[in-house]
């Protein structure tokens, strides 16, 4: 078999499927070039296989040269049986794809560098792209596929939806024994609360954090925020919890003075008449 007689592997679909074109003129007559018989040939190809390097293979052509006789200023009709081969190689691929979801492809074991085996591997996100595509009433993506179910499927999927809720409130109880729930709004009130409550720690720890660090380290934090502003094209805007150093300095001295009254209390000064009691007869 020369290079110039296409690979007759897989016998082509029926040329009656395909339109009949001008093939696209060649300014030299080459024994690898895309001849008249080569170019029918291809295109043959592609409508059995749907793949431009399978379709190449079989002419035993580079694919980058088909791609370049398709830019071709007189490659008109070469353009639209190669639309519409790859309209009838379509089908093709869908089978394939069915056939590795539906028995999965098989791929080589290897153990420190050897070939020890072979295992099948599934891939179920194919089988339900392949489902949704040829079966889209029931299993396109948002919609519910309720229409695939009869009277005792939709009754089914209703009591497995009370049981699993059953277990999940069961579960749940178990994990917060001292806490009660009756409804989803008393559900939804317990859950803001805890938030609400993890908000006050974390909005306490970093509070702490800002009054134990030295002066330098909160001005590096400021302007951090001023350049992250800048950068982000938004307003400077320090943390609620970053209080400046007015606020800082203001209640150091407070906590000055409440040290000294409670120190003021708890050692009073010494009084000639404290102590003495009025002796009555």
């Amino acid at each position: 078999m020369t290079k110039d007689t296409p690979n007759p592997a897989r016998s082509p679909i029926p040329t009656g499927e395909l339109p009949s074109f001008t093939p696209v003129p060649r300014a030299k007559d080459r024994s690898n070039g895309w001849k008249p018989e080569i170019q029918r040939a291809f295109i043959e190809a592609l409508a059995d296989t749907g793949s431009v390097r399978a379709a190449c293979k079989r002419v035993n052509r580079a694919d980058h040269g088909a791609y370049l006789l398709r830019r071709h200023p007189e490659a008109e009709e070469f353009r639209r049986a190669w639309q519409i081969a790859l309209d009838l190689g379509v089908p093709k691929i869908e089978d394939v794809a069915m056939d590795r979801a539906l028995n999965g492809m098989e791929v080589p074991v290897y153990s420190y560098g050897k070939l020890v085996g072979s295992r099948t591997i599934h891939n179920d996100r194919l089988l339900m792209f392949m489902l949704r595509n040829r079966a889209p009433d029931r299993f396109a993506t948002g919609k519910s596929n309720l229409k695939g179910l009869n009277a005792i499927g939709k009754m089914e999927k209703r009591r497995l939806k009370k049981k699993w809720y059953k277990k999940w409130e069961a579960e749940w109880k178990a994990a917060q024994p001292g806490i009660q729930v009756k409804n989803a709004a008393e559900a939804r009130r317990i859950i803001e609360e805890k938030l609400e409550e993890l908000r006050y720690r974390v909005t306490h720890r970093h509070r702490s954090t800002w009054r134990a660090v030295t002066l330098e380290t909160r001005e590096a934090l400021r302007h951090y925020q001023r350049l992250r502003a800048r950068d982000m094209g938004e307003e400077f805007c320090m943390p609620s919890y970053a209080v400046s150093e007015e606020v800082l300095a203001e209640e150091a001295a407070q906590q000055e003075a409440d040290s000294a009254k409670s120190s003021a209390a708890d050692h009073p000064s010494a009084d000639p008449s404290a102590g003495r009691t009025e002796q009555t007869l």
